[in-house]
């Protein structure tokens, strides 16, 4: 399967080649030969650390990210890039930048696989995680514009020509932080409650955790102005806590805590401007972005004008013009891939998509104990979520948010995260898949030795 993938990614590197330039470089397939090689190595690193990993995973993921690489790299081949700033060279451009953080990417993945050999031990320093998880979601809060704020919202921290955005590994961090104190607090705020209009509500002392995060999310939109983080960051612990109890009263108590606070920013914005101003502008771009098409909803406009240039087929790989949407390469690469591969197209991604999230769910399902329960089925969702967020927001579902498209868009940041993120599915998956004598790795076991006091198993 993975040399498949790698295969469907040299062809469209070729055919992109001929399209755009009018002819196939000899070194067409340098770019897939490389992510072939940097996937094995992680394929043969998976096979010794994590041997009964899910095997979907990493073919799915390699995937996308190549394809990923391959559009970047087509946009620097651009006739809208000019003649002069034309870059051939295997590392060159934000297509090569896009094949060095994967190369990257994967190592770290190797490392995190190598370093957590039983997903359980993380949750020994779930405190810790969440004190760092939060200072990386505040800090680029905290700094001024200038080293913060790209394209209207404050995510990022840039020193010099270089910006990382922490926020994409504090949600792994938040995650495993929320899994630990579901996983001691489930009773309570599964049992406990008082019964209205036929529903279980929680009791209002058990509301505390859900407050706190929700106003933490508020603080993310206001002070980062950011609709999307905000909305991931809430979802992910309410769809977590909604795993551990399984009380549809804590869905209906997250969605009015998350539309109030949002109706509640886009008003405060329009009668006191400030920090919230930011959300309204957003907010009526989204509502009607052919009102000003040449000033705040050109973005908009243009990607949805993409999405219909591309109808079913598209006009095929390298026959769009997707240069003419700002941000392509980042925010907006869905709409750009959407020209050029159609409906169809986008859809075969959002079925890897699918497949992805699937997997990382049944592996909830599979593993023995609470905490992986809680985890792999909260990063499952979680990068379901994203993919709705930016999706929604390119095609004028939702309003527009900053977040990247997993495993396609461009930059270091995202990519590094969502690789560990598919590296801790693999250690759980690792886990759930393991015969009941097999220890972490691979290495039999008596079972005592596994099977005491410290795994709790909850119906799936």
């Amino acid at each position: 399967m993975l040399l498949f993938g790698m295969a469907i990614v040299a062809a469209y590197g070729a055919i992109v080649e001929g399209t755009v330039l009018g002819r196939v470089t000899p070194d067409f397939w340098v770019p897939a030969a490389i992510l072939a090689a940097t996937f094995l190595a992680l394929h043969l690193a998976i096979r010794f650390l994590a041997p009964y990993a899910d095997p979907v995973l990493l073919p799915a993921v390699a995937l996308l990210n190549g394809v990923g690489v391959g559009f970047l790299r087509r946009l620097d081949l651009s006739p809208e890039a000019g003649e002069a700033v034309r870059d051939l060279t295997v590392f060159g451009g934000v297509g090569g930048r896009q094949l060095a953080w994967t190369l990257a990417a994967v190592v770290g993945a190797i490392v995190l696989l190598a370093v957590v050999r039983d997903h359980r031990t993380v949750s020994k320093y779930a405190y810790t995680l969440c004190l760092i998880g939060i200072v990386l979601v505040m800090i680029p809060a905290l700094l001024p514009s200038a080293y913060s704020e790209i394209n209207g919202a404050k995510l990022w921290i840039i020193v010099g020509g270089f910006s990382i955005q922490p926020g994409e590994f504090a949600k792994i961090m938040l995650l495993s932080f929320y899994a630990y104190y579901l996983v001691r607090k489930r009773e309570v705020l599964s049992l406990a409650s008082k019964r209205f209009l036929g529903v279980d509500f929680p009791r209002g002392r058990d509301l505390g955790p859900v407050i706190v995060v929700w106003l933490l999310s508020l603080m993310v939109l206001v002070f980062e102005k950011d609709l999307g983080t905000s909305l991931l960051y809430f979802g992910m612990f309410v769809a977590t806590l909604y795993v551990a109890t399984e009380r549809a009263s804590w869905l209906i108590i997250g969605l009015a805590l998350f539309f109030g606070g949002a109706f509640s920013a886009y008003y405060l914005g329009k009668l006191v401007g400030g920090p919230f101003s930011n959300f309204v502008v957003r907010a009526e771009t989204w509502l009607d972005p052919f009102a000003d098409a040449h000033g705040g909803g050109f973005q908009l406009t243009q990607s949805l004008l993409g999405l219909g240039t591309g109808g079913l087929f598209g006009a095929g790989p390298g026959a769009g013009q997707p240069g003419e949407i700002p941000e392509v390469h980042n925010d907006f690469i869905f709409a750009g891939m959407g020209e050029e591969i159609g409906l169809f197209g986008l859809t075969a991604l959002l079925a890897v998509y699918l497949l992805i999230v699937v997997r990382g769910l049944r592996t909830a399902l599979g593993v023995r104990d609470s905490f992986g329960k809680l985890v792999a089925g909260g990063l499952a969702f979680t990068l379901g979520l994203q993919l709705f967020v930016i999706i929604g927001g390119v095609s004028k579902l939702i309003p527009l948010t900053g977040q990247t498209t997993p495993f396609l868009s461009a930059g270091g940041s995202s990519l590094m995260a969502n690789w560990l993120l598919i590296a801790v599915l693999l250690r759980i998956s690792d886990a759930a898949r393991a015969p009941a004598d097999a220890a972490p790795g691979g290495v039999v076991a008596p079972p005592s030795h596994m099977h005491g006091a410290q795994t709790e198993v909850i119906r799936p």
